[in-house]
């Protein structure tokens, strides 16, 4: 009898294990991964507007930290890149609605967008820096300084700057941009005492426009995450995209690309 029972339970756990292996199956089946390469095809959506990770150049070509990036992960795949210009506030619902395979456009990973989608692990870490009137130097140290009313504080629109001036500069007067260097320009111009955004685009800034005419306050005080997003429910995706991260940091590739559009500035003439 016992026997029986256990030949029984048996034959039970296996055809479980069978469910299951056909779940992962058609499973993999259904992701991504697979997708972009029966279409030969990676598509990468971007907004080109964040100087170093993506941005226009004299010729009208998108490039960027996040560019290269995406280009050894296309050729990785041994398939083509397509760039989808997308708006940033836009993004997650165009990823959604399967408009391109990845965000990869200098996105810090919070609870919030995790909830819509998820990410692969973290590419590179920055945070927000304080681009900061001239005329205020000495009196403002941090952004602990700001949160006063007398303060007029811009940051981009949909951004974690945004997020993180409205909460930890809730006393300032807050103004909105679509794009960043038309905040931080705010700033040069004496329209606005301090634009938030993240430092490598205030490093970029300042070297471009802002010597002279404005101060850095380069010392982070938030922590970020910068990572590409997928939809949700695509294990297969998420794992070929960290073992990338893993290769390229590991190779050398990653370094080079970092040297290129974080260290240097010789990609400056030709914005």
């Amino acid at each position: 009898m016992k026997l029986k029972q256990m030949l029984i339970a048996s034959l039970c756990l296996l055809a479980f294990a069978a469910q299951g292996f056909a779940s992962d199956i058609e499973l993999a089946k259904k992701s991504t991964l697979n997708k972009i390469m029966e279409r030969k095809e990676l598509r990468i959506g971007l907004d080109p507007g964040y100087q170093p990770f993506e941005m226009t150049n004299k010729k009208g070509e998108v490039v960027g930290f996040d560019v290269d990036i995406a280009k050894e992960l296309a050729k990785s795949m041994g398939v083509k890149l397509t760039i989808v210009n997308t708006d940033y506030d836009g993004i997650i619902p165009a990823l959604l609605t399967d408009k391109f395979d990845i965000i990869l456009s200098g996105m810090t990973i919070t609870q919030s967008r995790n909830l819509q989608i998820n990410f692969a692990d973290p590419y590179i870490v920055v945070g927000q820096a304080i681009i900061l009137n001239k005329n205020l130097k000495g009196k403002v140290n941090s952004y602990k300084d700001l949160n006063d009313p007398k303060y007029t504080v811009a940051s981009r629109i949909g951004t974690t700057g945004e997020m993180a001036t409205k909460r930890m500069i809730p006393k300032a007067k807050y103004k909105s941009f679509d794009k960043e260097a038309d905040g931080a320009m705010d700033v040069v111009n004496g329209q606005a005492d301090a634009f938030i955004y993240d430092l490598p685009f205030g490093v970029v800034f300042m070297a471009q426009h802002g010597n002279g005419k404005a101060i850095l306050l380069d010392k982070p005080f938030t922590y970020e995450p910068l990572g590409m997003g997928v939809r949700k429910g695509d294990p297969d995706f998420l794992n070929y995209l960290n073992n990338f991260l893993r290769q390229i940091k590991a190779d050398g590739r990653y370094d080079r690309i970092y040297d290129k559009w974080i260290k240097s500035t010789g990609w400056f003439k030709n914005m």
